[in-house]
């Protein structure tokens, strides 16, 4: 299971507020006419967190066409195709100048769905050393290590991106229309006329890790931009979700994108998610991989069980589920599970009955481990019911509530640490939220909610620390699964 560095805490460090999700079966992106800019020397910087594996293709970051000479084509990403990288799921860092103009392709590929990546993409045609031409920086490091020989643009040789009355595209490719990055963005800035490396974006800090900085930008040059997405709007404006925040006023179109698009799992406060890569995983992983559509199966291992993508041996936490679909036949459960963390789950298989796991199924019942199932006192829940998980380490309890009222006989309340006890651990003691669905042809449609949620909430709730975004109120002393609160209680 991946592991998360705990955010550092330190006031005077540089935060990053909102990210921007996208969801690549949405087709979304943004897009901009842009003016005469600098085409032999400039910088893109962007903070992003990939959700998904691509197989046999590509996933773009940035692109742009010009369709009136040759269909010319700059853009980059990740790389993904087995008869270049020799590994069809390989997902290369990736930049591209020109069709055949210039291209680096990374050895070192990004295929950790938990984890935020800082890349920065240069380029400075004008420079005699051919190698100096073009760069591409991941995590603070320049990229050297290669799956092919790095070709490198003519001096002087003008980019496509960056041209007079070029469209360009962010998180898509011109050149298709497709190729959609899935997952979230966060502190895209570009700077006209600067070829910059990566240290004018982030640092090392104090553990070794390469963190954001506030942009060391003074001049962004004409076409220059910085996309923070601190706004909500649909149009091409300073209210808008590509709004630019630099001075320059230019300002992206937002494609397939809303208001529930901003959200706050950032570089510097990473939200929990559900993991696509969990041993047999077969769901669909969709909205950052906060949604999951299950995908059962009639035989061993039947069912179908998800996990979240790191787990906690102490302290309290709290999440949100909505079903949109429970689905016909065997009931869909919600909760915690222990065996996971501990290499004692071959995912696949629901498992119900099993030690290792905390659940309250739609049928009404609550079940732990293999202890007996409870009944009295317990509601089932059906279609975009909001189920709300809350799980007390320290005092080894455990909570569930529909729409805000707390499920058991007697009713339990949080804070009064009256909970069903987890037992005796029978793994290691660490958890992490889980879902099963038991059935062998009837899918369901699960949106967590972790405090970054997927779906429009009504209210809105912050833990104590004022972290998350939840639709009922986090109990005192519970908190959401994020880097920030791990670093303190995890």
């Amino acid at each position: 299971m991946p592991t998360i560095l705990g955010a550092n805490s330190v006031s005077d460090n540089y935060e990053i507020s909102n990210s921007l999700r996208l969801n690549d079966n949405d087709s979304a992106y943004l897009k901009k006419t842009v003016g005469d800019g600098n085409r032999r020397k400039w910088t893109l910087s962007m903070w992003l967190k990939k959700t998904i594996i691509i197989n046999n293709t590509e996933m773009y970051m940035w692109s742009s066409d010009d369709t009136g000479s040759g269909n010319i084509h700059d853009g980059a990403g990740f790389y993904s195709f087995g008869s270049v990288t020799g590994d069809n799921t390989s997902n290369s860092f990736h930049h591209q100048i020109g069709d055949a103009h210039g291209r680096i392709i990374a050895s070192a590929n990004a295929r950790d769905t938990a984890a935020w990546y800082h890349m920065v993409w240069n380029v400075d045609t004008a420079n005699s050393t051919a190698a100096n031409r073009m760069a591409l920086y991941v995590n603070g490091s320049k990229v050297t290590d290669q799956v092919v020989s790095q070709t490198n643009p003519d001096q002087n040789f003008d980019t496509e991106f960056n041209k007079n009355g070029t469209e360009n595209y962010l998180f898509a490719d011109h050149h298709y229309t497709r190729y959609y990055f899935d997952g979230y963005v966060a502190d895209v800035a570009f700077v006209d006329g600067q070829a910059y490396d990566a240290s004018y974006f982030g640092k090392t800090d104090s553990n070794g890790v390469w963190i954001p900085i506030e942009p060391n930008v003074t001049s962004w040059g004409t076409n220059g931009f910085y996309l923070q997405f601190k706004q909500t709007g649909t149009s091409a404006n300073s209210s808008g979700i590509g709004a630019d925040t630099s001075g320059n006023d230019n300002h992206w179109t937002p494609v397939e994108l809303n208001s529930r698009d901003i959200v706050v799992d950032t570089p510097t406060n990473n939200f929990m998610t559900m993991n696509p890569l969990f041993t047999n995983s077969r769901s669909e992983f969709r909205e950052g991989n906060c949604q999951v559509i299950t995908d059962v199966q009639g035989s061993v291992p039947y069912g179908q069980v998800e996990f979240g993508t790191f787990a906690v041996n102490k302290g309290k936490w709290y999440y949100e589920a909505v079903p949109s679909t429970v689905g016909s036949g065997g009931q869909l459960a919600i909760g915690w599970n222990e065996r996971a963390e501990a290499g004692g789950y071959n995912n696949g298989h629901n498992n119900l009955g099993s030690n290792g796991n905390a659940w309250y199924g739609s049928s009404g019942n609550i079940k732990i481990g293999s202890a007996t199932t409870q009944s009295t006192g317990v509601d089932s829940f059906t279609d975009d019911d909001i189920i709300g998980c809350a799980i007390d380490l320290d005092n080894n309890k455990v909570y569930w509530h529909k729409n805000g009222n707390y499920q058991d006989d007697p009713t339990p309340t949080p804070t009064s640490n009256d909970g069903r006890s987890l037992g005796t651990a029978t793994y290691n003691n660490y958890w992490t939220p889980w879902m099963s669905k038991d059935d062998t042809n009837h899918e369901s449609t699960v949106k967590f909610n972790f405090g970054n949620p997927p779906t429009a909430i009504s209210s809105g709730n912050a833990d104590d620390n004022g972290y998350g975004n939840f639709e009922y109120d986090v109990p005192t002393g519970f908190y959401s699964l994020c880097s920030k609160n791990l670093a303190e209680f995890g």
